[in-house]
């Protein structure tokens, strides 16, 4: 930070302090034993994703049509690898996605998958791999019918509220250049049950652990149909394992990904010889084998993945239901491997480790409770980035678990907060706020996908008002996406006046006919934004489809894309 930055900073802050007002959002602390580097979020409740620095300050950021659907990376080329959450009726459950688009560095999309329908759908996370393909997770539906005749209960078919069938999860592989499928597994492959020996899939559970009990957990399915809910996928080069987070079972599983696609549907071939049967599976042995539930781990656990390509993994264990009490932990084991990349169970039947080999928890324990989303990485100097999802909270501990680096995110349903107004809470039994977040992800400075591109800071996200001389205001005219979007029956749109300037803002249709003008007057500078119910310059209701809205303001002009569902 050099000096002027710092002058400014302090002059923000003497000026909240002044005012009496109390800071809610932004950067709270960064100390020299925060890893260098730049921190990207993306609020699940707004379409644009965020790059900043240690400071807090604004480095990038990408508008998208679409909210996210919920990961975001940063490819070794530059680009930003995105989910995109779509619109759809008949399947009402956590981490809908849909879709997957790439968004260059300078805001252009160059690349979108759409894999979602009344059959299949895309959610939570996606994975890049070396040869620049996509690896999704995806639903796909089977009837109540079929999943009885597979050895599905069908007591355990009961108590849903959304009567959409059983939605069991699979992977697929995407190749952008072809925008093809080009490899995948399927849970439904690799199932078993000893509930009924007249249906299919057979068998005693306890003596088959690479195979996945259809009758597990036990209790009614009241997820919508969802069975697993796998919410996290990583990959790991070195050994072309895939690894998931089975939110549902406590368990993260890996997979050998050096089969081809028919391998994977049998229980031979590839590197390991066990075609797509699990590999490994660790968090609850009773998911495979019974026993003692004081055996489990994991607790509704999020974003699993390997520290670098070696066999240490880390795992946020959200921690609801834990037995003695709800609270989170950062856990960290690691896998007995054998020489040929397989996974060897103890003479319990069980695989290993028998325990963590760290851990992080707050002190005490309850002051720190993330009951869903939320994620967490190990950084380049050994330190572990944390985010408190439904708070939208990101922080960095050292290895003795002392906070080095401590950010809330500023950005909620309808853009950035003014410093010191409180984050509005969202509804529900969970305790979300709105700024809340899926996870983070922490590059250092000299990571590839940075090279040639402007990292300049443009100060912080949040904006800042009445600080006597000091205003934080727009540097650029610019038209923001719209929110929501799809939208019924209305939708914000934003807009950044760097001036005083006379300001239209027209609604048209797709043959470039004018629907509806929302503004056209002189407007003071500052960040601005006109909500439109989807009506036209009559007051009458529009169809449903996909509207332009464009922006003039001098020699400024700006148009984007919204849809409208009916």
């Amino acid at each position: 930070m050099n000096i002027h930055k710092i002058i400014y900073f302090l002059a923000i802050v003497g000026a909240l302090i002044g005012q009496g007002q109390e800071q809610t959002v932004g950067l709270f602390l960064n100390t020299t034993a925060a890893a260098p580097g730049y921190t990207l979020f993306a609020p699940m409740s707004y379409n644009v994703t965020y790059l900043i620095d240690n400071n807090g300050e604004l480095v990038q950021s990408w508008p998208s049509e679409y909210g996210p659907g919920l990961s975001v990376y940063i490819l070794e080329n530059g680009d930003l690898l995105r989910t995109r959450r779509l619109q759809g009726q008949f399947f009402q459950t956590g981490g809908r996605g849909g879709g997957v688009e790439i968004i260059d560095w300078d805001g252009n999309l160059i690349w979108e998958f759409d894999y979602f329908s009344n059959q299949f759908w895309q959610h939570h996370d996606i994975e890049s791999l070396p040869n620049g393909n996509i690896l999704l997770i995806a639903w796909e539906h089977k009837t109540d019918a079929e999943a009885i005749a597979n050895g599905r209960n069908p007591i355990l078919l009961g108590g849903s509220s959304q009567p959409f069938g059983f939605w069991p999860d699979h992977i697929i592989e995407v190749d952008p250049d072809s925008n093809s499928v080009v490899w995948e597994w399927h849970v439904w492959d690799h199932i078993i049950q000893d509930n009924d020996s007249s249906k299919a899939n057979y068998g005693v559970v306890s003596d088959h652990p690479e195979l996945v009990n259809i009758n597990y957990p036990i209790g009614p399915n009241t997820d919508g149909g969802d069975w697993l809910h796998i919410n996290a996928v990583d990959y790991n080069a070195e050994l072309d394992q895939i690894m998931l987070s089975v939110h549902h079972f406590g368990e993260i599983w890996i997979i050998d990904h050096s089969t081809t696609t028919a391998e994977a549907a049998s229980h031979s071939g590839g590197n390991s010889g066990k075609g797509g049967d699990l590999l490994y599976r660790w968090g609850n042995p009773q998911a495979y084998i019974g026993g003692n539930s004081n055996e489990r781990i994991f607790f509704g656990q999020h974003d699993a993945r390997w520290i670098e390509n070696g066999s240490i993994i880390m795992v946020f264990n959200n921690g609801s239901g834990r037995p003695g009490g709800s609270y989170t932990s950062v856990d960290v084991f690691t896998q007995p491997i054998s020489e040929n990349n397989l996974y060897p169970l103890d003479s319990n039947g069980v695989y290993g480790p028998d325990s963590l080999s760290w851990q992080y928890t707050a002190t005490p324990q309850g002051d720190f409770f993330a009951s869903n989303i939320s994620g967490a990485h190990r950084l380049g100097n050994g330190n572990t980035l944390i985010c408190d999802g439904p708070q939208g909270h990101y922080f960095e501990i050292d290895s003795a678990g002392s906070l080095v680096w401590d950010y809330v995110n500023p950005v909620i349903n309808t853009g950035p907060l003014y410093q010191g107004e409180e984050i509005p809470v969202q509804g529900g039994p969970q305790g979300s706020s709105i700024n809340r977040t899926f996870r983070v992800h922490r590059y250092p400075i000299d990571y590839l996908g940075f090279s040639g591109h402007n990292l300049e800071p443009t100060g912080p996200i949040e904006l800042y008002m009445n600080t006597h001389d000091l205003t934080y205001l727009p540097d650029k005219h610019s038209l923001h996406q719209n929110y929501p979007n799809p939208f019924n029956p209305e939708t914000i749109i934003p807009y950044d006046l760097p001036e005083n300037i006379f300001v239209n803002i027209t609604i048209y249709d797709l043959l470039g006919r004018q629907v509806k003008t929302l503004v056209n007057q002189v407007q003071n500078t500052g960040f601005n934004s006109i909500q439109w119910n989807a009506t036209n310059d009559y007051g009458e209701p529009v169809s449903a489809g996909i509207y332009l809205y464009q922006i003039q303001a001098g020699t400024f002009y700006q148009t984007r894309k919204m849809a409208l569902l009916r």
